[in-house]
């Protein structure tokens, strides 16, 4: 078990235990994690028994749980930190990712029971992951600003879990990957971001940036609000939509 493989961050940060059998994979996902705004990686494990330790002692807000594992199963971690609770015991019950190239019904069904909030099938990229953590981290704000919830309160916080789609051939003109960043910079903003800011984080030129958000608007993945000033044109300011 290894910690503290995260670079600094504010104390907000949502602290991540990256848990995978294969070292090298565990490298790349806490370097996905720690590449995100608004998360930091607190350790990593690669065993269910290093797991449930490193669970213990680090006491992480999310978990990125492998399935398949040498002295056990992913899934059964989690399964017996739930009956820990259940029986009285005072143990931490972090929130899940279950991350596996398990693609069998039972694996999901068995995941989505113990109360995963996403299941990502390996392999992936950088950008599925970043969309599924910036999605919790949105779920994470909202339930910080309430008390009680309505019904249109449960509808969006159960929301917020899915992710608006993005058309399976992009227009002419534009990059699947690009939009895939652009999107996850809005996401990540938590709350709105303009074109400029959406370019020096993604990378790219502030027209670009621009021309990339206008086509999100369009197919309602991100919501342009307009913010004036005392003078000048008003500025154009984009948030996550869903």
């Amino acid at each position: 078990m290894s910690t503290d493989t995260g670079t600094t961050t504010a104390a907000t940060a949502v602290r991540v235990l990256v848990v995978d059998d294969d070292y090298r994979v565990a490298k790349i996902h806490a370097a996905y994690v720690d590449r995100t705004a608004g998360f930091t990686v607190c350790g990593q494990a690669h065993s269910a028994e290093q797991a449930l330790t490193a669970i213990e002692e680090l006491r992480p807000d999310l978990v990125l749980m492998d399935v398949y594992l040498p002295d056990g199963d992913g899934l059964g971690v989690v399964r017996t930190l739930l009956e820990a609770r259940r029986g009285g015991a005072d143990r931490p019950h972090p929130d899940f990712v279950v991350i596996t190239a398990a693609r069998d019904v039972s694996t999901v069904r068995t995941a989505m029971q113990l109360g995963a909030v996403h299941y990502l099938v390996k392999p992936f990229g950088y950008p599925a992951m970043a969309e599924k953590l910036s999605s919790y981290l949105d779920l994470r704000r909202r339930i910080e600003t309430l008390d009680d919830a309505d019904q249109s309160d449960v509808d969006e916080l159960f929301g917020l879990l899915r992710t608006p789609g993005l058309p399976a051939q992009p227009g002419k003109g534009h990059s699947a990957p690009t939009l895939e960043l652009v999107r996850n910079a809005v996401r990540a903003a938590g709350g709105d971001i303009s074109a400029a800011e959406v370019a020096e984080r993604v990378g790219i030129s502030r027209p670009t940036a621009q021309r990339y958000l206008s086509y999100l608007t369009r197919h309602g993945v991100v919501r342009l609000q307009l913010r004036y000033g005392t003078t000048g044109r008003p500025e154009h300011r984009y948030s996550a939509l869903g």
